[in-house]
């Protein structure tokens, strides 16, 4: 009746696991994620030679190794996008706790790979950055938590995740992580505004951030550097900053042609925080149009289908995961454009990174499994029933 009522698909009885998440998956998301990853290896042909060739290593190394990344991210996204909602908040529980040691472990058994940050552990083979995969766990955690102080009866499990957000701030603090540690309140404050935060709050929560920021100016070095290389009107062109403006501004409508561009010989990181700087020079303003579109499209299309969602924990979920996801991506290329002070973090799905790409994989399958096809009525529909009542 309430399928006759609501005209949602019909879930048959027995159906099979791979058809039924075939028919109620957003397709729109996936194509516009495996859309990324391909930009991101045509990229890596351009952006990673010039770092295999300072190391020693084949041209295509790093290509090899992003492929290998990839593969294992699209199979992890694909795997948790099939679980249950109840399910991918179990996996996010345990990974996330797991991932929060992992990240307090860090000043004992991490390394800083020279850049001054103890953010990694190195296995020889490969690194591993807690902090990627702590962020679908914590928003989903935070998500649970909000979600049940909304019951009635229900614990007060705002206020506990609020406490648990500033514990994980705190630890990415310390490394330092201030661009990670951002995200983290970003996300929580998204979910808390959507749950019906007051207003006053929020803006109370903004001025604690600023408070936070010029006391990290004040204590580290590292920080203070970087906003004062930000806020500087004068860019020196040899630092990666200057580079990168230098190729976007190369680059123009169409860019100088494939393999042609000179900023992957001079950044360091060409292939990872400032691979938008790649595209820009090699492809033009053509292909970063097609890359801001494909992340709005994710996140537009995400937040409407969750905007039908009547489950409050799915919808906080769901909502955390694409804004941090968007948030992302604009922090990534406001920083190569210089509209915001440089921060170490990735183009999600583009950037070269094992932990940066298998993480987002998985935020991006428990995205996918919170806003597959549902048989249930619009959520409209539900708050103007209650309202009759």
């Amino acid at each position: 009746m309430t399928e006759m009522v609501y005209g949602t698909v019909p879930v048959q009885t027995g159906e099979p696991i791979l058809p039924k998440w075939w028919r109620t998956l957003d397709k729109w998301t996936m194509s516009c994620i495996l859309l990324l990853f391909v930009i991101g290896l045509l990229l890596g042909l351009a952006a990673s030679v010039p770092l295999a060739s300072r190391n020693g290593f084949d041209n295509f190394h790093y290509v090899q190794r992003q492929g290998t990344f990839g593969f294992m991210a699209l199979l992890a996204m694909v795997l948790t996008s099939m679980m249950t909602p109840t399910l991918v908040r179990r996996l996010a529980v345990i990974g996330f706790i797991c991932s929060f040691v992992a990240l307090a472990l860090l000043p004992v058994l991490g390394t800083d790979f020279g850049k001054g940050a103890v953010r990694w552990y190195s296995l020889g083979f490969a690194s591993v950055q807690p902090s990627e995969f702590l962020k679908p766990g914590f928003i989903v955690v935070a998500a649970w938590l909000i979600a049940a102080s909304q019951q009635i009866n229900g614990p007060p499990g705002t206020l506990w995740s609020f406490a648990l957000c500033l514990t994980v701030v705190g630890f990415l603090v310390m490394q330092p992580d201030f661009g990670q540690s951002c995200l983290i309140l970003f996300g929580w404050g998204v979910m808390y505004f959507v749950a019906g935060a007051p207003m006053l709050l929020l803006v109370a929560m903004a001025g604690t951030v600023i408070v936070g920021g010029v006391v990290a100016y004040s204590a580290s070095e590292h920080f203070a550097r970087r906003i004062d290389g930000f806020l500087s009107p004068d860019i020196d062109p040899t630092t990666q900053m200057g580079y990168a403006t230098n190729a976007i501004r190369e680059g123009g409508l169409f860019g100088v042609g494939v393999g042609e561009g000179q900023v992957k010989w001079s950044l360091p990181d060409a292939h990872t925080d400032f691979i938008i700087a790649v595209a820009a020079e090699e492809y033009g303003l053509v292909l970063v149009v097609i890359l801001i579109g494909l992340y709005a499209s994710i996140v537009v299309r995400s937040l409407f289908r969750l905007m039908k969602e009547r489950d409050p924990f799915i919808r906080l979920a769901g909502t955390g995961l694409v804004c941090m996801f968007g948030v992302q991506a604009m922090i990534n290329m406001g920083v190569a454009v210089r509209l915001l002070p440089a921060k170490g973090m990735t183009l999600p799905f583009v950037s070269y990174g094992g932990s940066s790409l298998i993480a987002g994989g998985i935020a991006v399958g428990m995205l996918l499994a919170f806003t597959r096809t549902r048989p249930q009525g619009e959520i409209a529909d539900f708050l103007r029933g209650r309202g009759r009542g």
